[in-house]
């Protein structure tokens, strides 16, 4: 698999930019009837959000997620799980400097 997908039966593709409108990912594969909610996919992104050491980057995004599709009443519903999370914080400016300088961690070089 080449790009943003992963998986073969369980697919798992995402999209967006860090200084785009938003983030997500689409996942497939998933039967029908399985619990799953925003609340439990937020959970997890809470464990990574910004702001939380000094090593990490000082940035103050909610990260809250948004389930678009594929879940009805707190259930899978076999289609394509879609989920979002918009980018309130997308000033590229800042990063104006550092433009050609390849940074560790970061793809700047790859698209």
């Amino acid at each position: 698999m080449t790009g943003n997908i992963c998986g073969e039966r369980f697919v798992v593709a995402t999209f967006g930019e860090s200084h785009g409108k938003c983030i997500g990912a689409v996942v497939d594969g998933c039967p029908a009837g399985l619990a799953l909610t925003e609340e439990d996919i937020q959970r997890d992104l809470d464990l990574r959000k910004p702001g939380q050491s000094i090593v990490t980057t000082q940035r103050r995004e909610e990260d809250v997620v948004e389930i678009m599709s594929g879940t009805f009443n707190g259930r899978t519903t076999g289609a394509p799980i879609m989920m979002i999370i918009m980018n309130s914080e997308k000033d590229s400016r800042p990063y104006e400097v550092l433009k050609d300088t390849p940074r560790p961690g970061h793809a700047d070089f790859t698209a």
